[in-house]
């Protein structure tokens, strides 16, 4: 504690800090690249895989159970990698996820059916559910604990930066064969020879596990626990759920415009490279508002104001048709909104005891994506029956229950050694 009161500034981190800082970063930045390549060009890739028009309803449904797939794997990946995160340790865990989802990504470019796809998605998608937890906890015990809103909001820019990174590749290769996209996502590989050589384990974690074994996973039900295991999932799974219908589906929005409809199949692409870009240039700014709300009024009620903010976003969106130029412009305005989730980097792992940690925040973050994984395949199939202006429209309201729990997250100091340090 003495040694995290002296640093007031960046020159005053240590050369651990540093390398555990840039490990973690590169890890979302690479993961928010590998995560958004098929939204890019799913429409397109598995209509040719299908042999049909992109228009075809059949199209969706099984492009809605590609997504579902990566997300189950998302989830999955979060708890098993978070097992082994706290096993093995943060930073050989880091690199086996970082492997994980650059290997798979890029072995989505030999899919010759629509369920090969599926399969590298899921398969990529465990790294990177997993690295999310790993590149969390890494960062919860080596950098400051005060500079935590700030700490979050930068390694949520990562991920935007990477989705940006993808955006750029998905404009280079604009018109082309979609499946070449698809090869970026090898390139996060790259970095792992540096994390295993150059990035220790946290001081944290290696003293935790001196003489101690690592708590079973059911202990994260047990008696102590099991009221923030709860109450997190519920909160992940409801909002994670309208999230991701509108990442998946704003792509169909965009192709619905009059202004796009009428452009040839470069315009469209590009289209949706622009739509996305504005999600991202407003995610980037959420982040640094979130991290700022954070300082002033604690994790719980910021969370619930952002919630809250993406639900009037999405609803306005949605409740009515507008230009091409509003259109970017609330798409904007709701990547604001999803700076809230970058507040689930630094506010969760330390709910945890330090050997459940990668695990308790693996598991509740991301489990909850399984919830979120039904919900893509119900709108795909709601889609057909609906305008898709209505489905998100209905989709919006899963934030609001989501808001009011989180002002249930623990907001004092835990008992010593139960659930950890406290989210505010």
């Amino acid at each position: 504690m003495n040694q995290e009161k002296e640093i007031t500034s960046l020159r005053d981190l240590s050369a651990h800090q540093w390398k555990s800082g840039i490990a973690a970063w590169l890890g979302w930045l690479f993961d928010g690249l590998d995560m958004h390549l098929y939204t890019l060009v799913w429409t397109v890739f598995v209509a040719q895989l299908m042999g049909l028009p992109e228009e075809s309803p059949e199209v969706g449904t099984k492009g809605s159970i590609i997504q579902a797939a990566f997300l189950v794997g998302w989830a999955l990946g979060g708890g098993f990698f978070g097992r082994i995160g706290d096993v093995l340790g943060r930073s050989r865990a880091l690199m086996l996820t970082i492997l994980t989802y650059a290997c798979f990504t890029g072995l989505s470019y030999f899919a010759q059916n629509w369920w090969h796809l599926m399969a590298c998605r899921f398969l990529s998608a465990l790294g990177i559910g997993g690295e999310w937890a790993v590149g969390a906890s890494l960062l919860a015990e080596t950098w400051p604990k005060n500079w935590r809103p700030w700490i979050a909001a930068v390694l949520q820019t990562a991920v935007n930066c990477g989705v940006l990174l993808a955006c750029f590749a998905g404009w280079m290769l604009a018109g082309r064969e979609p499946r070449y996209l698809f090869l970026v996502g090898i390139l996060p590989a790259l970095i792992t020879l540096w994390i295993r050589k150059a990035v220790p384990e946290p001081e944290a974690w290696e003293k935790a596990r001196e003489g101690q074994a690592v708590p079973h996973v059911g202990e994260l039900f047990g008696p102590r626990v099991r009221g923030v295991t709860w109450r997190v999932l519920i909160i992940c799974g409801v909002s994670l759920t309208a999230h991701w219908a509108f990442l998946f589906w704003q792509a169909k929005v965009v192709k619905s415009l009059p202004e796009i409809a009428a452009l040839d199949k470069a315009g469209k692409d590009s289209a949706l490279v622009v739509a996305l870009m504005w999600i991202m240039f407003g995610s980037v700014a959420g982040n640094f508002v979130a991290g700022g709300l954070a300082k002033l009024m604690g994790y719980r009620r910021t969370i619930f104001v952002m919630l809250l903010a993406y639900f009037a976003a999405m609803y306005s969106l949605f409740s009515r048709s507008w230009s091409w130029e509003a259109t970017k412009t609330w798409f904007c305005i709701i990547g604001a909104c999803q700076g809230v989730f970058g507040l689930f980097t630094m506010c969760l792992p330390p709910l945890f005891p330090v050997l459940l940690r990668t695990t308790g925040a693996g598991f509740c973050y991301n489990i909850g994506r399984i919830i979120a994984a039904a919900g893509t395949v119900f709108f795909g199939i709601y889609r057909k029956n609906v305008d898709v202006r209505e489905a998100m429209l209905f989709a919006s309201w899963f934030f609001i229950p989501a808001a009011f729990i989180a002002l249930l997250l623990p907001s004092e100091e835990p008992e010593a050694g139960v659930v950890g340090e406290p989210v505010d």
